[in-house]
C-alpha cells in the first residue's frame, strides 16, 4: 500500500527537480552566462529539448569489433540505414531513436533542428 505512493511521489519528485532545473537555470544562470558572453565563448546555452532529452549511449571502435551487431542483438532485428560489408564501414554514425515508423533522418536536418537534442551540432551539419 505504502510502496506505491512511494513510487508515485518518487516520480513525482523526478518531474519536479527537472522542472526546478530548467526554472533555476533559465532565470539564474542562463542570464549570467548572457552577460559574460558565455554562449559566444565557451558553449551554446541550454534549451528545454537538453533537460528533457533521454540518455545516449556512444559506442565507439574500431571496425570489425561488432558495434553493429550489439545494437542488432539488442534491437533483436536489422534497422533502417544498417550497413554491413567486408571493407571498413566508418564513415558515417548512426543514431538509433525509437519511433512509430521506421525512417533514416539525415544529421543536418537533425542538427538544423532547434527542437532537437542534436541542435548544438548545427555547426557542423555540412558535414553530416
Amino acid at each position: 500500500m505504502f510502496k506505491r505512493n512511494k513510487k508515485s511521489n518518487e516520480a513525482k519528485f523526478i518531474r519536479n527537480v527537472s522542472d526546478g532545473l530548467k526554472k533555476v537555470y533559465k532565470s539564474k544562470l542562463y542570464p549570467l552566462e548572457e552577460a559574460y558572453d558565455f554562449h559566444d565563448l565557451i558553449s551554446p546555452g541550454l534549451n528545454d529539448c537538453d533537460f528533457d532529452a533521454k540518455p545516449m549511449v556512444l559506442l565507439i571502435g574500431q571496425y570489425s569489433t561488432g558495434k553493429t551487431s550489439f545494437i542488432r542483438y539488442l534491437l533483436e532485428r536489422d534497422y533502417p540505414g544498417l550497413r554491413i560489408g567486408p571493407e571498413p564501414t566508418t564513415d558515417t554514425f548512426n543514431v538509433v531513436m525509437y519511433g512509430e515508423q521506421e525512417q533514416v533522418i539525415p544529421g543536418n536536418a537533425l542538427a538544423v533542428d532547434n527542437k532537437s537534442s542534436f541542435a548544438h551540432y548545427q555547426s557542423l551539419a555540412g558535414r553530416f
